[in-house]
């Protein structure tokens, strides 16, 4: 976790403002993070930030549609909000601070991006979160 502080920092700010509009936390085990509900900036859904997600809405334990569905790519059933932001944590985890400017580089928010598809796929399997393919050992 201290890998990811500068990040869980700029999340914490950023959650810490949006109590003042109704914002409230709850620490969540099973996602390793510290969740903002009710967050009342943005265009909704949620975001991860080191060991922040902030959510706008009131709970984590809501179906939502993977980034390829939302694109017309596919017809995948939907997975649970949770494991999504969870898989983001699990990210920041390995990454730290790169794992912004890497995020960006790959696209930002979208379905061109590696770590949002790695998300999904985990949300959607349970397995999978790391955004590039493991090496293959001869």
């Amino acid at each position: 976790m201290a890998w990811t502080l500068p990040n869980t920092l700029l999340g914490l700010l950023l959650g810490v403002a949006g109590l003042a509009r109704g914002a409230r936390t709850r620490w969540q085990p099973g996602e390793l993070a510290l969740v903002f509900h009710r967050y009342p900036w943005g265009p909704g859904g949620a975001m991860t930030l080191g060991n922040v997600i902030l959510n706008t809405g009131a709970s984590l334990e809501v179906p939502c549609r993977t980034y390829a569905c939302r694109a017309g790519l596919g017809t995948e059933p939907p997975v649970l909000l949770a494991d999504h932001e969870y898989a983001h944590v699990l990210q920041y985890l390995v990454l730290g601070p790169l794992f912004l400017p890497l995020y960006l580089l790959c696209g930002g928010i979208g379905v061109r991006n590696r770590f949002e598809r790695a998300a999904d796929r985990y949300a959607a399997t349970g397995r999978g979160w790391w955004p590039w393919p493991a090496p293959r050992l001869p």
